[in-house]
């Protein structure tokens, strides 16, 4: 049985060129090379543009990325603000000229026109995510504890930039895929999640899915399983089950929605230590879920920089 295979390539595609994270991040032919090639080696979908991809609106807003040691992946280290209500201070952007955005859109261009079956896509991070960036992720929690209406309050008003990042990429003829992995539980409990995150999440999904004309997908890693009936709410085609989730509680939880895909992850060790016969091994007990559920595919969280490219091939071999 042949099973899609979704591989998530962001920081990875840099080494496939020898170039760092931080600088295929910075310059728009390095990161156009690193991601090119990516499409080259692995022809992966969505192929979504992007090294540091949850740092691009929190840079935009005024954050300092700062590059990291060796090979790793740059980071926002010194938040900006310092309650959630302070959100109020922060600029209505142009997402055609903030930041990297513009950087990234013609990547993406490019490689829309030179790959025109490729599913090419810009990162847009949920509004979690951003306040995660924005006030740091100690105070943040301390907010969620002491100031949730505040933090919703906050979260409401990311969306609006979020939702606007989005038409922007959908104006330069790319998709969307949308990333909220700062809520992934148990970081943000499911009961917290429900009070605080779900009702900007929904927003913000369903505004950016009317824009692109489709369902986008959603990505939060963690324990999923608790809050499916929350994603599902969103509107979206396309989530994952993260290897950190029990995947028959995840897959049960799902079962009133076939039609929606299910990228299930497997475990980072298996595809950037694991022996060949451990691989094959792993991508069979998907192979095996996929005959009972519809829309399952076979995936990756985010692929670190230094993993083999055979390792991967041979899941990309082995699944066709």
């Amino acid at each position: 049985m042949k099973i899609p295979l979704s591989l998530s390539v962001y920081e990875h595609a840099a080494a496939l060129i020898d170039a760092t994270p931080w600088d295929a991040s910075r310059d728009l032919e390095t990161c156009w090379r690193a991601h090119r090639e990516a499409l080259l080696v692995y022809g992966h979908y969505p192929a979504v543009v992007g090294i540091d991809i949850y740092n691009l609106e929190a840079e935009a807003y005024g954050s300092t990325v700062r590059q990291a040691t060796g090979n790793g992946i740059p980071a926002v280290t010194e938040p900006i603000l310092a309650t959630p209500s302070d959100v109020s201070q922060l600029p209505v952007l142009d997402w055609a000229t903030a930041g990297r955005v513009p950087m990234m859109i013609t990547v993406g261009q490019r490689l829309a026109q030179e790959f025109p079956d490729a599913d090419v896509r810009l990162p847009v991070s949920g509004p979690f995510s951003v306040a995660q960036n924005l006030l740091g992720l100690e105070q943040l929690m301390v907010a969620v504890a002491t100031e949730p209406v505040a933090v919703r309050d906050m979260l409401e008003r990311l969306v609006d930039g979020q939702v606007a990042l989005a038409r922007a990429a959908a104006e330069a003829g790319l998709g969307v895929a949308f990333f909220e992995s700062a809520a992934a539980p148990p970081l943000l409990s499911p009961e917290r999640f429900r009070e605080i995150e779900a009702e900007p999440l929904v927003r913000a999904m369903r505004e950016v899915g009317e824009i692109v004309g489709a369902g986008v997908p959603c990505i939060i890693g963690g324990d999923t399983a608790p809050i499916v009936p929350e994603l599902m709410r969103t509107g979206t085609d396309f989530v994952i089950c993260p290897a950190e989730t029990d995947r028959a509680s995840f897959l049960a939880a799902m079962e009133d929605w076939p039609e929606v895909k299910v990228r299930v992850n497997l475990d980072p060790a298996i595809y950037t230590r694991g022996a060949p016969v451990d691989i094959i091994a792993a991508v069979d007990e998907v192979v095996e879920l996929a005959q009972a559920r519809p829309n399952l595919l076979l995936g990756t969280g985010a692929i670190p920089y230094e993993t083999s490219v055979a390792n991967l091939l041979l899941m990309k071999r082995y699944v066709e």
